[in-house]
């Protein structure tokens, strides 16, 4: 419903923008008040031409689908994310990996003051 009357719109929109440039102005029969025998510079123009009559009637069309249109998007939801629907189920944090240990010598024991130490063991290379 929204693109026909948007359509229309348009449409009506371009019709009366064509109608109002084909009418000759109020002021064409100016000159003429000053050297000829116009009546109708100032007074009445007598009966509506049709391209009057076409011009009010289209200016009424372009009036309703103007309020038509507003009220419509007036009505409905206009963001983005309006149509999206909620997860079903929360999911867990992801749990961070432990950090991979390297490899390394054993650690000697802290010497105590006054203790002996003892000569360190080294370790035996591994047969491939």
């Amino acid at each position: 419903m929204t693109v026909f009357l948007t359509i229309l719109h348009i449409v009506v929109c371009i019709t009366l923008i064509l109608i109002v440039l084909l009418q000759s102005g109020k002021g064409a029969n100016m000159g003429a008040a000053f050297g000829g025998s116009s009546q109708t510079v100032f007074g009445s123009g007598g009966a509506g031409t049709f391209l009057g009559k076409m011009t009010a009637a289209v200016a009424i069309i372009f009036m309703l689908t103007s309020f038509t249109l507003t009220y419509t998007a007036s009505r409905k939801p206009s963001g983005v994310m309006d149509n999206v629907s909620a997860p079903v189920s929360r999911q867990a944090a992801p749990v961070a990996p432990k950090p991979a240990t390297l490899p390394s010598a054993p650690a000697a024991p802290a010497p105590s003051p006054g203790a002996a130490q003892a000569p360190a063991a080294v370790p035996a290379p591994a047969a491939k």
